[in-house]
């Protein structure tokens, strides 16, 4: 969320802002709204005022032994204004709340201004695409033929868009998030998190997920409690209304979850295979950070997760996403792309962003500065390290023989107790 005085202060760069988001932003009812509270304060404050200077006549009366019942009459109503008002300020001020959870962040001065993903830079690439003397196969044939994917399984226990993993698939999903983990915690001096998959409207609320995405995600009916869309979300509120010493900071951690999006908006896309789940699992870091650190810790953060792709050689690229393309609560993010065979195209694989104060802001997270001065909001940054589905997506096709078997990425080895994952046995 953005500060209220500043967005008052600025609306000329909130109306850029929204124009190169590609995002609609009436701020009519924000100016209606802001207009309204100035003059009731106004108001309040004038009869405030009235009050405080006839209590100090009522005083003066009373010790004369004059009559204020007139005096005190009258301010009695007065009294009934000002409440009235300040009920009337309570009400505007909840207003401008609410919409203010509708605006997104502004992108940082050095994000690429353009109206769609054609227009995100590319930072840099690592490693070269695989080559093969024969045709590539997608990871929905692999899997299948290896007998360690299961959609119809799937569709009998929950419906469309799930996945069952078997065997070695099953494996070497769960050997993703231990890798991972075990990198992140080891090397690269995050604290692992198991945080619970249900989160509340708070949480959601905090980092940005609610109001805008609801569509997006599944919630409990009769409760307060949504299946959670990332753990960005548990990570945030782990200090929600917390003010943090500053040499705590920066903190780092990292939690592998399930995730789960009902993909509201991805009617007809991605159908296929495991690119695009109702459920999936991952691995987030999260960093809190001083401000002055944020843009340097964003830089590790994209390090931090592609030194995992570089364990595994999986051939990638940095891309920095223009204005249009970055994400609500995002001041800037860099996506990290993973090359597929089959498609013979990039796949998103990680998202790395700094949210500056924003999430901060609507969490309630603070730190104190040194010296005594007034604390300020913590800066936060979120980044996959790596969604771990679309990972095991990349080793079927980047790894894959002409026969169908998968060779296991030398990293991986320890974790899965085998170098190749065969083809399944013919019956």
């Amino acid at each position: 969320m953005l500060d209220l005085g500043y967005v008052r202060e600025h609306l000329d760069v909130i109306e850029k802002m929204a124009r190169e988001r590609g995002a609609t932003l009436d701020l009519a009812p924000f100016r209606a709204l802001d207009t309204d509270r100035r003059m009731v304060i106004t108001s309040a404050e004038r009869l405030k005022a009235e009050r405080n200077k006839a209590s100090e006549e009522i005083a003066r009366m009373k010790k004369r032994g004059e009559d204020a019942t007139a005096l005190l009459a009258l301010m009695k109503q007065v009294s009934d204004q000002i409440k009235r008002d300040d009920e009337t300020i309570t009400v505007l001020d909840e207003q401008l709340k609410q919409f203010l959870l509708t605006v997104p962040n502004i992108p940082h001065a050095s994000v690429p201004v353009g109206k769609s993903a054609t227009e995100n830079v590319e930072v840099r690439r690592w490693g070269a695409p695989p080559q093969f003397d024969f045709k590539p196969k997608a990871h929905w044939e692999l899997g299948e033929g290896a007998g360690i994917l299961d959609f119809e399984a799937a569709i009998k226990i929950a419906g469309a868009r799930f996945a069952v993993y078997k065997g070695l698939g099953a494996r070497l999903e769960r050997a993703l998030a231990n890798f991972f983990l075990d990198v992140h915690t080891r090397e690269h001096g995050y604290t692992e998190i198991l945080p619970p998959f249900l989160v509340n409207t708070a949480s959601l609320t905090g980092v940005g997920q609610l109001p805008k995405f609801a569509a997006d995600m599944f919630h409990l009916e009769g409760t307060d409690l949504w299946l959670t869309p990332t753990s960005e979300v548990e990570l945030t509120s782990l200090y929600r209304d917390t003010t943090l010493e500053p040499d705590a900071l920066p903190i780092k951690v990292c939690a592998w979850t399930a995730c789960f999006r009902s993909e509201a908006g991805a009617a007809g896309r991605d159908t296929r295979g495991l690119k695009r789940q109702h459920q999936f699992q991952k691995v987030e870091m999260f960093r809190f950070t001083r401000p002055e650190q944020s843009y340097d810790e964003l830089e590790a953060l994209v390090a931090n997760a592609e030194a995992i792709l570089q364990r595994l050689g999986l051939h990638y690229r940095v891309m920095l996403l223009c204005t249009a393309d970055m994400g609500f609560a995002s001041a800037k993010t860099y996506d990290i792309e993973v090359w597929l065979p089959s498609a013979g195209e990039f796949m998103e694989i990680s998202s790395c962003s700094n949210t500056e104060a924003f999430q901060a802001r609507r969490s309630g997270i603070r730190f104190k500065p040194p010296g005594g001065k007034k604390s300020e909001f913590v800066h936060t940054l979120n980044g996959s390290g790596l969604a771990v589905g679309r990972t095991w997506i990349a080793l079927l096709e980047n790894f894959q023989h002409a026969d169908g078997s998968v060779a296991i990425p030398e990293a991986l080895r320890p974790y899965m107790g085998v170098d190749v994952i065969p083809v399944a046995a013919k019956t």
